[in-house]
């Protein structure tokens, strides 16, 4: 029956896609696009920008892969390669459509006039980006739609179906990111037009990440065996330094041009990233750890999700801050964790979900208008409460939604697709039990 249903899904999409022309107006009267006007060093800078966010999910993929047992490795990488497929095709379709698609409502797109892409070309562009083709755009923001649903896989590793994940990041993306990504980024987006300023996606794509995962951890209950040791900590370092690499893709390209405020996110970024690094290890030693090296990139990674949504709005000084404050509320909340048994495997929701509401708050807290016009009031530390309250009230709202949507969206798919694997595959491993695939040490299989 599986098999049947696969093979009708692949003959429909290679119809549609083959006959999207005839099928799908191009009008896109209800889009509102700028004129032509390109700068070719922007266009340049944000192809740059599009290759560095798309690196960071196999990132992703090394730095979770490496921290699972060995009977999990490929598995947990692969989770990441997979929601580049899918996530791929899906914006294509109409996800892009869904997410940045003409206004309904202040919290969703339109995708039909946008399906297949059409109308998503290289002679006009959008008004938050008039200087690069909307096609260019749509390609940026495929990387967030894509590394979301990955960094969800952390909080349910080693026990989910291949399968029901598969589904899941597919409905996560219809249901909880394109909203939040149309309702914080679309210019008629009800969060946007409330004032909150996400500059690279601390709120669409960290919380909603880490609730998600927080979700998925409780839904899915715990591992049978929690103990957890780092297979591949040389995967860990990698997938670390290519996620803060690609990171300067996805803070300075949310600039969407080669300019100053590219150049002080690009440094905001940095800095925030070295102290969140430096402080995890000093905090390991102050409570009498070893200063480890997979702490010291856990802290580098809370260090770049605190500055995401500050990135193009803070100086440098303040974004040493929040790396610095990011680090020590979520090496806190992973000990919390640890403490009350929340079985979050790989610690999403206190490092991504805790370290984008940090965020989030002291963007409201030092956010300032000579920084960035798009600013329209500064923020706590400068005397005015307004972007602070809009700040914190928008927080409980996204944190809502996206635990409360992504439990009613797990609840659905595992009535269909029976989410948790089976006891005995759980203890195989999923390498083997999902893919039949094994990881070798030299001349010993990994059992």
């Amino acid at each position: 029956m599986r098999k049947k249903i696969l093979i009708s899904v692949l003959v429909i999409l290679g119809l549609v896609s083959l006959f999207s022309n005839y099928l799908f107006s191009s009008d896109t009267t209800t889009l509102t696009l700028t004129p032509a006007k390109f700068n070719h060093a922007d266009v340049a800078w944000m192809l740059v920008a599009s290759v560095l966010v798309f690196l960071m999910t196999p990132g992703v993929g090394f730095f979770y892969g490496g921290m699972v047992n060995s009977k999990n490795i490929i598995s947990t990488i692969f989770q990441s390669f997979i929601a580049m497929v899918t996530i791929t095709v899906l914006w294509f379709i109409f996800g892009f459509g869904l997410a940045f698609g003409p206004d309904l409502g202040g919290i969703i797109g339109n995708p039909i006039p946008n399906m297949f892409m059409r109308g998503v070309g290289t002679d006009s562009a959008w008004p938050g980006a008039p200087t690069i083709p909307i096609l260019l755009f749509a390609l940026f923001q495929l990387k967030f739609a894509i590394i979301t649903p990955a960094l969800i896989s952390g909080g349910v590793a080693e026990r989910i179906r291949f399968w029901g994940y598969l589904l899941f990041i597919i409905v996560f993306s219809i249901f909880i990111y394109s909203p939040l990504a149309h309702a914080t980024w679309h210019p008629e987006g009800i969060l946007a037009k409330a004032g909150v300023l996400d500059f690279a996606g601390g709120t669409v794509v960290h919380m909603s990440s880490g609730w998600a995962a927080f979700a998925g951890a409780i839904f899915l209950k715990k591992r049978r065996n929690t103990t957890l040791s780092a297979a591949q900590v040389p995967y860990v370092i990698l997938g670390a330094s290519l996620l803060w690499v690609g990171w300067f893709g996805f803070n300075a390209g949310s600039s969407f041009a080669a300019n100053g405020l590219a150049v002080l996110a690009f440094a905001n970024t940095t800095a925030a990233s070295a102290v969140g690094a430096i402080t995890w290890g000093f905090l390991e030693k102050i409570n009498k750890q070893k200063l480890t090296s997979v702490g010291v990139c856990v802290g580098a990674v809370v260090g770049l999700v605190g500055i995401t949504p500050a990135a193009g709005y803070v100086s440098i000084g303040h974004s040493l801050f929040i790396g610095l404050a990011a680090s020590i509320v979520s090496f806190y909340m992973v000990r919390l964790f640890h403490k009350k048994g929340v079985d979050d495997t790989l610690d999403v929701f206190p490092c991504h979900g805790v370290g984008g509401m940090v965020g989030m708050l002291l963007t409201g807290v030092f956010a300032d208008k000579s920084i960035n016009e798009a600013v329209q009031h500064n923020g706590l530390f400068y005397g005015e409460t307004t972007l602070f309250v809009t700040h914190f009230v928008a927080m409980m709202l996204v944190s809502a939604f996206a635990f409360f949507g992504t439990l009613l969206l797990l609840y659905l798919v595992n009535k269909i697709i029976p989410l948790r694997v089976d006891a005995d595959k759980e203890e195989l491993g999923l390498d083997i039990s999902q893919h039949g695939e094994k990881v070798h040490h030299g001349n010993y299989p990994v059992h």
